[in-house]
């Protein structure tokens, strides 16, 4: 069996335990349980990931929101209420009095511009920071891809991390993503921004409106091409919630002469990576 396959049994799995988790939360049967929280500050999307002391699933929450742009918080407030009431309904669930630490992810190489701010959004949510990590990277916290390129298209941007031996070599962040598909697709169906949005996460509609998203997937693979030049990348495996986009993988692999992969739901990896990263202090 290869390496590609073993690793997206598990994040499947992985991903699959949240999915139910969200559903049905399962509180620890512990007196002092230890849970591990990751907060993913998404363009479209804000979802925070509980697992317990053994790294599996517990608990979750998602809520589409347009708080972030591009990969910069542009409604502080906003997102901190979004992200409380989120910490709130969970502690609730599981019975617990508060979620203290928590993880966070920013696109490759904002932090000098923005990881401030991500961080302080967790933060002022009632969460101490225990750490803050690249997009990509923490997606590969739940890959596990020792040698290849992680590419998250998110809502904003397009973010890569080259891993070599299992170390990260290179991250790069490009502002292209599924606003811009949502865009593109607003425009050709003469529809409002927010209903060209629904209409594309809706997966009965990915065959009919892929055809127009052709323009956009050459940017992102323009931009793939570009940064993962001058490394030996054989392979690429997409997360993100525009990964979700039926086909998307196959028409990048075309584009870039390497093989594209993705897991069953590229939507939850991320942020499951990023509560993977969590610590049991604060870091930051």
């Amino acid at each position: 069996m290869s390496e590609i396959k073993v690793n997206f049994d598990y994040c499947d799995q992985l991903v699959e335990k949240f999915e139910r988790a969200v559903e049905h939360p399962t509180p620890s049967k512990k007196k002092d349980p230890i849970y591990y929280t990751g907060v993913d500050l998404g363009t479209a999307c804000v979802v925070v990931v509980v697992l317990d002391e053994n790294f599996e699933p517990v608990a979750g929450a998602y809520k589409y929101a347009s708080v972030v742009r591009d990969g910069m918080v542009v409604d502080y407030v906003g997102a901190i209420h979004i992200v409380r009431e989120m910490k709130e309904k969970l502690e609730e669930a599981l019975g617990v009095d508060e979620l203290i630490y928590a993880a966070a992810a920013i696109p490759p190489g904002t932090e000098n511009v923005d990881g401030g701010a991500v961080a302080n959004v967790v933060r002022g949510a009632g969460f101490e920071v225990s750490n803050v990590l690249d997009e990509p990277t923490a997606a590969n916290q739940v890959l596990k891809i020792k040698d290849g390129a992680v590419v998250d298209i998110g809502g904003g941007t397009t973010g890569i991390s080259i891993f070599e031996n299992g170390e990260v070599v290179y991250i790069g962040d490009q502002p292209t993503g599924g606003t811009h598909f949502s865009l593109v697709l607003a425009g050709a169906y003469k529809m409002p921004f927010e209903d060209a949005e629904l209409y594309k996460r809706d997966k009965k509609n990915h065959r009919e409106i892929f055809p127009v998203m052709g323009p956009v997937i050459d940017k992102c693979a323009t931009i793939i091409r570009k940064e993962i030049e001058g490394y030996n990348v054989q392979s690429i495996c997409l997360v993100g919630g525009t990964s979700c986009l039926t086909g998307i993988e196959k028409a990048l692999e075309k584009r870039l002469g390497i093989p594209v992969y993705k897991p069953a739901n590229p939507m939850f990896v991320t942020p499951l990576g990023i509560a993977l990263s969590c610590k049991q202090e604060e870091m930051y």
